[in-house]
């Protein structure tokens, strides 16, 4: 079992940085693959960025590609994604998850409860 705690949203400008944490209690944090999903009302959940166990491999949607980046620190359970460059459309509340990896919501087994973040233009 994992519980996951989101923390670092909130209202910044266009331009803008943020960066968002996700810190996991329970034990063997390391066995999981994380990831970063996004998700506006009425909206489907949108996968952000993964990262593996190791944190040697990471990936991200061609929307963010460039502008975020997911880090992991699996001696203090915790998840990183530093987001730059933001713009409106990153408007979202953002969830942190972990499970087997790869992009798919449904390879997900534990989701924190989310952080809302808003970019003003």
């Amino acid at each position: 079992q994992v519980q996951l705690v989101e923390s670092g949203g909130g209202l910044v400008q266009a331009g803008g940085s943020l960066r968002l944490s996700c810190a996991a209690s329970g034990r063997s944090f390391s066995l999981y693959g994380m990831a970063w999903f996004r998700q506006a009302p009425g909206k489907e959940r949108e996968f952000v960025a993964g990262i593996s166990r190791s944190g040697i491999m990471t990936y991200y949607a061609d929307s963010v590609k460039g502008r975020f980046t997911i880090s992991r620190d699996n001696a203090k359970n915790t998840v990183y994604l530093q987001m730059t460059s933001l713009n409106a459309e990153d408007t979202d509340d953002y969830y942190c998850a972990a499970g087997g990896g790869g992009s798919a919501s449904s390879s997900f087994n534990y989701w924190g409860q989310g952080t809302q973040v808003a970019v003003s233009s």
